[in-house]
This record gives C-alpha cells, sequence and structure tokens, in this order.
C-alpha cells in the first residue's frame, strides 16, 4: 500500500484558514496593532502616566505644552485624606491623587518653610513666592516650625520632574495618558456594538432566510426602513429617544444601527445553506427546526460572521468617534478620541492646536485601518478558492 507523501496530507479546513492568514502580510500588521490596542485598554490606568480617573489630573498653569515638556512639581498633600481604593478599583476606574500638584521652577527650606518659585510660562513678570509649612508634609512633631533638622533629602519626596511626552491640552491634562486610556474606550464601544449587531442580525437573519415567507417579508421590510436612514442619525434618534449622552447609550446606539449589514449576510448565507443535502436529510430525519438552525446552518456562518464583525468594529470606532466630536457620545471628561480631536479642532490658530488635532486622528486612523486589513485578510484566509501550498 502506498504511503502518503508530505504533500499528500490532508488537513482541516481551520489549517488551510490559518496558514492563509499567516501569509497574508498586512492582515497580520493588522492583527498585531488590533493586539497591541487591546493590551493598551486591558491594562488600563495601570501603565497610565496619569492614574487619576479618565486621566483628569491637569494644570491649567500648564495647558497646551508641546510634546517632551518638562517641569518640576511639587505634591502637595491634601488636607482632605482621599479614600482607600482597591486594585480592581485603580485598575477599572484608575485612583484620585492624594496631592495637589504645583508646578514650580526652584523651591528652598527657610524656617520651617518650604519656599517656592511658581512655575511661570513666560508672560508673567513677577509672581509671589509660594510658602508651605512643613507640618503639611511631616509630621507636627518632625517638623516645627522652628525646627532644623529636616534635611532637603526627606522634602525632596514631594518633588518630582514630571515630563508630557505628547504635551497637555487645554486644561493641562496629560495628552498621552488621554490617548492610551481612549483605546480602552474605543475598543469597548467597538466590542458591545459589533456583539449586539451579530446578536440581533444573527437572529434576524437566521429567521428570515430559513423560514422565508410572510416572515421574510417582514424582516426585509424592517431591514430596507433601517438601511435607508443614514446611520449617524438613527444613532442620534436613538440617544435622543434613550434621553441620556452616557457611554453606555453610546454603546447601545451604535450595535442598534449596524444589525441590518450581519441580517444580511446570515439571510444570504442560510438561503444557500438550507437547500444542500445534509439540510434536506437533517429535515427527512424529522430534527426540529430551531436545531437544524442552531446545530447544521450557524456554525458554517462563522467566517461570513468574523469577516463581517471585523468591519463593523472599524465602522463602531468611526461611528463613536464621530458621535463624539459633535458632543452626542462620550461625554467630558472621559477621554474619547473624536472628543479630543473637537477639543483641538476648537483651539486652531493657537499655539499646538494643531498637534491636538493631529494625535487622536492618527490614533483613529491607525486603529481602523488596523481592523481593515484584519478584515480584509480574514476575508482572504476563508476564501477556499485560495491554495495553500507547501502545507
Amino acid at each position: 500500500m502506498a504511503t502518503l507523501t508530505k504533500k499528500q496530507v490532508v488537513h482541516s479546513p481551520g489549517y488551510y484558514i490559518r496558514q492563509r492568514l499567516l501569509r497574508n502580510g498586512p492582515a497580520m500588521l493588522g492583527l498585531a496593532l488590533v493586539m497591541l490596542a487591546v493590551l493598551v485598554a486591558l491594562a488600563g490606568h495601570l501603565i497610565l502616566p496619569d492614574p487619576t480617573p479618565n486621566a483628569n489630573d491637569g494644570i491649567v498653569a500648564l495647558q497646551k505644552k508641546p510634546a517632551g515638556f518638562t517641569v518640576k512639581i511639587l505634591n502637595l498633600p491634601k488636607a482632605d485624606k482621599q479614600p482607600e481604593v482597591n486594585f480592581l478599583e485603580r485598575w477599572l476606574f484608575g485612583a484620585p491623587s492624594a496631592f495637589e500638584s504645583v508646578p514650580i521652577e526652584s523651591y528652598k527650606l527657610e524656617n520651617g518653610f518650604l519656599v517656592a518659585r511658581p512655575y511661570r510660562s513666560g508672560l508673567e513678570e513677577n509672581t509671589a513666592l509660594l510658602k508651605f509649612p512643613l507640618q503639611r508634609f511631616f509630621k507636627e512633631e518632625n517638623a516645627s516650625a522652628g525646627d532644623q533638622h529636616i534635611s532637603e533629602a526627606e522634602v525632596e519626596e514631594f518633588i518630582e520632574t514630571r515630563t508630557y511626552w505628547l504635551g497637555t491640552d487645554k486644561a493641562g491634562r496629560d495628552v498621552l495618558s488621554r490617548l492610551l486610556l481612549g483605546t480602552r474606550i474605543s475598543l469597548g464601544i467597538g466590542f458591545l456594538a459589533v456583539l449586539i449587531s451579530v446578536t440581533i442580525g444573527l437572529f434576524a437573519g437566521a429567521l428570515a432566510g430559513y423560514l422565508g415567507g410572510r416572515t421574510d417579508k417582514a424582516i426585509m421590510f424592517i431591514m430596507t426602513v433601517v438601511w435607508s436612514v443614514p446611520g449617524i442619525m438613527l444613532v442620534i434618534a436613538i440617544s435622543l429617544a434613550l434621553g441620556s449622552k452616557s457611554v453606555w447609550v453610546s454603546f447601545v446606539a451604535v450595535g442598534l444601527t449596524m444589525w441590518v449589514d450581519v441580517a444580511r449576510v446570515v439571510r444570504g448565507q442560510i438561503l444557500s445553506l438550507k437547500e444542500k443535502t445534509y439540510i434536506e436529510a437533517a429535515k427527512v430525519t424529522g430534527l426540529p427546526e430551531l436545531r437544524i438552525i442552531v446545530k447544521h446552518l450557524l456554525p458554517n456562518l462563522l467566517g461570513p460572521l468574523i469577516v463581517t464583525a471585523t468591519a463593523n468594529f472599524a465602522s463602531a470606532i468611526l461611528m463613536e468617534a464621530g458621535l463624539s466630536f459633535l458632543g452626542l457620545g462620550v461625554q467630558p471628561p472621559a477621554p474619547s478620541w473624536g472628543m479630543m480631536v473637537n477639543e483641538g479642532f476648537q483651539l486652531i490658530g493657537s499655539k499646538n492646536s494643531l498637534f491636538l488635532v493631529l494625535l487622536p486622528s492618527i490614533c483613529i486612523s491607525l486603529l481602523v485601518l488596523a481592523f481593515n486589513l484584519l478584515g480584509n485578510g480574514l476575508r482572504d484566509a476563508y476564501d477556499p478558492k485560495i491554495i495553500v501550498t507547501n502545507a
């Protein structure tokens, strides 16, 4: 009996799909960018230079500073004790700062006081010196007004040299922190929007394609009506109907506008698959229709569904950015990329305004491009006409 050579070994369809995807350079680049964005979103506040809620710890004196700006910061303990935050809350929502950040140029210790010269942006001619009693930094018994044993090294624990690698916005907030945190919002809205659209579209498309008749006509009529309304207008209408502009409303609104794409794909695939021999055999054996749909039809829709969901992910990110730019999506102080573009656009003509517009715009473009490249690669990978050689 002749033995099979290496080229004659037969693999599962999933093996060939993976091989075609791995050999698609642009698709793998898109996948790498998506995975990087996912890691940044999962890390959340743990990797941010500004780990406060919504990366919203702004310093008005440092507004609209250029990339790479460095300044000395005096971390002044707040009078009110901040509530303790556990690891999970810090990871998901951030932790309020226990210090008040005061930008300074220099400081010295003088008779039990820390005397600091405040940071000047260049417009102020004379600024009054700031004096803080050392009791505010240390326990009163260790730092009385006449104490001379407080060393400068102990005071330096409250002084830091802070670098804003991508500059600051109009409120003096760290742009890098807000861009990184904006990744979580964009991916979160994209994921939940796709989840909602796939759930509704899968159910509606499967019913329309399998049952046919009046059910098909009714669902197709609804799909045609929804399809005829521009997506952005439908999202605005849903947001107004729900009477809220919270981030959760944005999730739901975007998801409810994208199910038609999924339903059309599912319906077309069902119409094609239900005429296959194995479906006819399942009907003859008396299997319930719901079991035929769930067990025999839907598993064969996995490829087209993944491709459609990937394309919808990119569309959801763009739609969320557009809504936030118009003020109808994520609301301040949440760091949405679309809202950051709007904030920079409002400052057009001022110093560093173009930089504030370009940074979030580049993030939106790269993430959308990554999903489109990945979607195109998945579409080619699920195409059985493409032959993988040397398998």
